[in-house]
């Protein structure tokens, strides 16, 4: 059984999906059905734009989202048994299992952009990388942080991989705390916002609205959700689970061991980027990989 997945934030790369839509037309007509669709140039921002350009949430989120789905529209694998995304990638996979629409799903990537974006200017915070400490040290470190601020986990990657979210205070605070614990790396990240955290309040409630007024069908295959780390197919607990994922840790590593436990035995990576293909191998020991980001990569998969 194949588990595909799709990538989130930090993936992006100027230049990403230029050659896709040179070699294949219908790659083409979908960067600019996205420019169409969004009423901006997307398609110039993943092509020519600059690292700052692709570093702004509002266009790093639907430049990700874009480039996979023209890696899926071109691959339109028929041995798909499961789905999973990393964050933003979340809305890729649920396009790729049938749930939502690529026009519906573009539209509310853009907006969770701007909402995040918005929400980490009005409350500032930061994130920070931890190596080396299992996930009940690290709460334990987050909790007593706390005093200084709001901190929690964010992304729980791989096993001892683990990013950490909230108020400058309290993510310093607690990266203070993780050196003394042991961990063998802490490196606070360059970010725009708090993201997965009580910052994103804001952005969780106004993306709940817009979700409420976007048709979400049940999907085909399973979807495994960053909140709960268990397969979804239901259209109500999708929305409800994108809504909560705002504000919520990204249980990755959870979801990468579930979909090996329900029998994947490959796991392939669509859209920019190696960074899941890293974690998976990190979480099931063996795994199979393969990634699927330019154009040869997609030439030598349909080969």
């Amino acid at each position: 059984m194949i588990a595909y997945m799709f990538p989130g934030q930090g993936s992006q790369y100027s230049g990403m999906g230029k050659d896709l839509a040179a070699r294949y037309p219908e790659a083409r007509a979908l960067f600019e059905k996205a420019d169409a669709v969004l009423g901006i140039h997307l398609s110039r921002i993943c092509f020519e734009g600059s690292e700052d350009d692709l570093k702004q949430t509002k266009n790093t989120q639907p430049a990700i989202f874009l480039h996979s789905m023209a890696v899926w529209s071109l691959l339109k694998p028929q041995d798909a048994a499961m789905t999973a995304g990393h964050s933003l990638g979340e809305y890729s996979a649920l396009v790729a299992a049938g749930a939502i629409a690529f026009e519906d799903a573009l539209k509310i990537v853009r907006l969770r952009g701007e909402l995040m974006q918005i929400a980490g200017e009005e409350n500032p915070g930061t994130m920070a990388a931890v190596v080396g400490l299992d996930a009940p040290t690290l709460i334990e470190v987050c909790t007593e942080a706390s005093a200084a601020g709001i901190v929690q986990p964010a992304n729980f990657n791989s096993p001892g991989q683990i990013v950490i979210s909230g108020s400058v205070d309290g993510v310093r605070k607690a990266m203070e705390l993780a050196k003394a614990r042991g961990a063998k790396l802490v490196k606070e990240l360059v970010v725009s916002g708090a993201f997965h955290s009580p910052l994103m309040v804001s952005a969780k409630f106004a993306l709940k609205a817009a979700l409420h007024e976007t048709t979400i069908c049940d999907a085909r295959i399973p979807v495994y959700a960053n909140v709960t780390a268990k397969p979804v197919q239901k259209a109500d607990e999708i929305r409800a689970l994108l809504v909560d994922q705002v504000t919520s840790p990204v249980r990755w590593e959870e979801s990468v061991a579930a979909m090996a436990a329900a029998g994947a035995a490959k796991f392939v990576e669509v859209g920019p980027g190696k960074v899941l293909q890293g974690l998976a191998k990190r979480v099931v020991a063996g795994a199979l990989t393969e990634g699927c980001d330019t154009a040869d990569d997609v030439q030598a998969r349909l080969a």
